[in-house]
Order: C-alpha cells, then structure tokens, then sequence
C-alpha cells in the first residue's frame, strides 16, 4: 500500500495551477506556458505569452517549435477537458518537463487573471466562487 505523501508529491509534480503559474511568469521563472485547445478556442481567448500547440499536433511540432530545455506547463478549457492531460502525455513522452494546469483556462479567467484575443485584452473576471473577492474600502462606507 502506498503512503498518501507520495501520492500527493506525486500529483504536484505533475500539476500546478493557475495561481501558482501566474506567479510563476510574474517571477520571470523560465515556463512554456502552452495551451492545447483548437484554433476556435485560442481565437476567442488565451493567456497572453502562450503558445497554441493543439494536442494532437505536439509529436509532431514541439521538438521543432518548443525548447526541451524549459519546463512546459499545459491547459486546456476546464476541469471537463482531458485535452490538457492528453497534452502533458504527449510532451511527457517526448522527453519534456511538463505539468497541467488543472482549471485550465477556465479557471485562470475564474481566478482573474490576464486574458486576451486576437483584438486585445479581454475584461478581467473575479469570480467569488473560486477566489476571495473583497470591495475595495470606498465601496463599504
């Protein structure tokens, strides 16, 4: 029987989320942040400075187009999306470092952090559900 502590070490070195991404690149700490969705989804919103690798496209792109010797960190839409498992197993085996986001991109937007389209900067969410979300004083009086 295994021990609940390798388990648990395990998960977080295959895992991270988006908090802990977002100060991740905020830290300037070396990362390929790639998300793994298909070109409608990358078009309608994306985290800025990532790169859009489809799932099904990463045996055959990534050793020409993503540096092996950078972590990689890959999301997808949401909890309800595999495509980010399918992602991490496909750079997994070609010799990457790789984690998933887990939330996906539905939870870094949850979670309000920076997101864009092919236009620009979308709107920032912060969502109370997944996050502390306090009114700012001058609100409250």
């Amino acid at each position: 029987m295994s021990h609940p502590a390798a388990h648990f070490r395990a998960r977080l070195t295959a895992e991270t989320d988006p908090s802990d991404v977002y100060a991740a690149l905020n830290a300037g700490e070396p990362l390929t942040l790639v998300d793994v969705r298909g070109a409608d989804a990358w078009a309608q919103g994306r985290i800025p400075g990532a790169v859009h690798l489809p799932y099904r496209q990463i045996a055959e792109r990534a050793p020409y187009e993503i540096d092996p010797e950078v972590p990689v960190v890959v999301y997808c839409w949401s909890p309800g999306c595999n495509a980010g498992v399918k992602g991490a197993l496909a750079f997994a085996e070609l010799g990457y470092s790789v984690r998933e986001m887990i939330g996906g991109y539905e939870y870094w937007v949850r979670e309000g952090q920076p997101v864009e389209n092919d236009e620009g900067p979308l709107a920032r969410v912060f969502d109370p559900l997944v996050m502390v979300v306090r009114a700012p004083a001058s609100q409250l009086a």
